[in-house]
C-alpha cells in the first residue's frame, strides 16, 4: 500500500485525502495549526463561535457531488437552510435591496428599478445557466494540463465570452449603477475585477440567482467536520500541530517530509498548503516556479477580518449584508492598480446568529466583517481599529443601529495574519484571481514537473479560488495520482 502525505487540511486537502484513501492509499494529513480546516477553521471565545474565513455556501450541487462520490448525501452530515432573502445590498443614501431566493422575484426587482431591464436580465440568467451547465458538466473538472481540455463545441461557441468581461455584460443588462453592482458582485468570489473577469464566468450569477444562498447549521465548519468524519472513516490519519519544514528529495523523487524536525518517509506528497510556500520547502532546482513568477501574478485580494460578539439582537440586518455604498471602482483600484488601504472601502457584514442561535450566548449576536484589501500591505492594530470604527459608523448611518455600544468581544486580523497562519504568498486570502491569463492551463500546475511523486492542490492551482473549486481541486489531483498508479 503506497503511503501519501498531504500537507495542510483545508477543503482541497481533505477532499484529496478521501479520494486517495478510497482508492487504497495509506493517507496521512499534516496540519501546522491546532485545528483542521485551513481558512475554514473556527474561532471560539466567550461563548461565541465564528467561522474564521468562508461564510458563503454557494453551488450546493458541488458539495452533493462530492459526498455522492462516497455514497453519501450532504444531509447525512449537516443540515442546510436556504436563506430568504439571500442577502441585502446597501447603496448610497438610504437605498438597499434584498435579493430574493428565486430568479423571477429578482427579475421583478430589476424591472421595478430599471424598466426594461427585466427582459434583458432574464436572457442574461438563461446564458449564465448554460455557462454553468458547461462549466460544471465537465470543464472545471479537468486538470488544466492541455488547451485541448477547452476544445468542445459548446466552449468554442462561447469563445467570445472569454474576451469580453462581466462588467460589460452587466452594462448590457442595465445602466443602473446599483443593479450593475449586484450583477458584478458574484465574480468577486473569483478574486478579480469585473472588468478583468471573462464573461463566461457569469455562471457565478446563476450560482447566485438560480441556485441560491444556503447556510449549514453550525456554520461552515460543519462542512469541515463532515469531511473529517468521512476521511477518518476511510482510514485517513489526521495530525494537527505538525508543520512540514522540508520536502526531502533523492534520485529525483520525494523520499520524505521533515515534520517538527523529524523525517517522515512517504511514497507521494500532495500539498494543499500555499503553493508558493510549498516550493520553498524544496531545493531550488526542483521548484516549478521562481519567486519572480509569483511576484508577477495577479492575486485575489487579502482581507481585514473582524470577529465581533455583541450583546442583544441586530434586527434590521440580514444574515449576509453587502455595503456597496461607496465608489466601487475606487476600491478595486486600491486593491489591484495602486495597492493601498482604501479610503472608503466596500465591506461585507455577516450576522449568522440571525439564523443560528448556537453561535452566540443567550441574548447575544455574533458578527463577522470583511474588507477586501490588496496583497503585500502591512496592517497594524491601529489600521484595523480605524476600519472597524468606519464599519460601525456606516452601519449606523444606514440602519440607526449602534453596534459599537453592543460589543462584548472583538478580534481582528489582516494581511500579516494570512502570511503567518497560512504561509499565504504575499498575504493573499483567496488565491490567484481568475483572469483570462490565469485560467485553466494558465494556472500553476497540479504536478511538480521535475518530481513525479509531488503534487499540488488548492486555490493557487486549478480550478481556482473558493470552497466549491477547492473540493474539485482535491478530486482533480487525486485522479492524476490514481490514474498514474493504475
Amino acid at each position: 500500500m503506497k503511503k501519501v502525505v498531504i500537507i495542510g487540511s483545508g477543503f482541497s486537502s481533505l477532499a484529496a485525502s478521501c479520494y486517495l484513501a478510497k482508492a487504497g492509499f495509506q493517507v496521512t494529513v499534516l496540519e501546522k495549526n491546532d485545528q483542521i480546516g485551513g481558512r475554514a477553521s473556527i474561532l471560539e471565545a466567550d461563548g461565541f463561535r465564528f467561522d474564521r474565513g468562508p461564510s458563503w455556501y454557494w453551488m450546493p450541487d458541488v458539495f452533493e457531488r462530492f459526498f455522492a462520490d462516497f455514497g453519501h448525501t450532504v444531509a447525512d452530515f449537516y443540515e442546510l437552510v436556504k436563506l430568504s432573502p439571500a442577502y441585502r445590498v446597501f447603496f448610497e443614501g438610504a437605498e438597499f435591496v434584498d435579493i430574493p431566493d428565486n430568479p423571477e422575484a429578482i427579475v421583478a426587482i430589476f424591472e421595478k428599478l430599471d424598466p426594461g431591464s427585466g427582459k434583458r436580465l432574464n436572457a442574461f440568467i438563461a446564458r449564465a445557466k448554460k455557462n454553468y451547465e458547461i462549466a460544471m458538466g465537465g470543464l472545471v473538472y479537468r486538470p488544466g494540463e492541455s488547451l485541448t481540455e477547452l476544445v468542445s463545441w459548446p466552449v468554442i461557441r462561447r469563445l467570445h465570452l472569454f474576451v469580453t468581461s462581466i462588467a460589460r455584460e452587466a452594462k448590457q443588462v442595465t445602466m443602473n449603477k446599483n443593479l450593475q453592482r449586484i450583477l458584478e458582485f458574484p465574480v468577486l468570489f473569483l478574486g478579480a475585477k469585473p472588468q478583468d473577469t471573462p464573461a463566461f464566468y457569469s455562471f457565478m450569477n446563476y450560482a447566485d440567482f438560480g441556485l441560491g444562498t444556503w447556510y449549514p447549521k453550525g456554520g461552515m465548519t460543519q462542512v469541515v467536520l463532515a469531511m473529517e468524519k468521512l476521511a477518518i472513516g476511510l482510514g485517513v490519519k489526521i495530525l494537527c500541530n505538525h508543520e512540514v519544514s522540508q520536502i526531502a528529495v533523492s534520485n529525483s523523487k520525494v523520499t520524505s517530509v521533515v515534520v517538527n524536525g523529524t523525517p517522515l518517509e512517504t511514497d507521494l506528497v500532495v500539498s494543499g498548503a500555499d503553493y508558493a510556500h510549498t516550493e520553498t520547502l524544496l531545493p531550488d532546482t526542483y521548484r516549478n516556479y521562481s519567486q519572480s513568477y509569483w511576484k508577477k501574478k495577479t492575486f485575489a485580494p487579502s482581507s481585514l477580518l473582524y470577529y465581533i460578539g455583541l450583546k442583544g439582537d441586530v434586527k434590521g440586518l440580514q444574515h449576509h449584508n453587502l455595503f456597496f455604498d461607496t465608489d466601487f471602482e475606487a476600491h478595486t483600484r486600491a486593491i489591484y492598480n495602486h495597492p493601498q488601504f482604501p479610503e472608503k472601502p466596500l465591506f461585507y457584514a455577516n450576522f449568522p446568529s440571525q439564523n443560528d442561535e448556537s453561535l452566540a450566548p443567550p441574548n447575544s449576536s455574533s458578527a463577522f466583517f470583511l474588507i477586501p484589501v490588496g496583497v503585500d500591505l502591512e496592517d497594524t492594530e491601529a489600521v484595523r481599529e480605524h476600519y472597524l470604527d468606519l464599519i460601525f459608523s456606516r452601519i449606523k448611518a444606514h440602519t440607526a443601529i449602534d453596534l459599537k455600544d453592543k460589543v462584548v468581544f472583538k478580534k481582528s486580523v489582516g494581511v500579516t495574519h494570512f502570511k503567518e497562519r497560512y504561509h499565504a504568498c504575499r498575504g493573499n486570502a483567496y488565491g490567484l484571481a481568475n483572469t483570462l491569463m490565469q485560467t485553466s492551463v494558465l494556472r500553476p500546475s497540479l504536478r511538480n514537473k521535475k518530481l513525479g511523486n509531488l503534487f499540488y492542490t488548492g486555490q493557487l492551482t486549478v480550478p481556482g479560488p473558493g470552497v466549491p473549486p477547492a473540493l474539485i481541486s482535491g478530486k482533480l489531483v487525486s485522479e492524476l495520482i490514481i490514474n498514474a498508479a493504475v
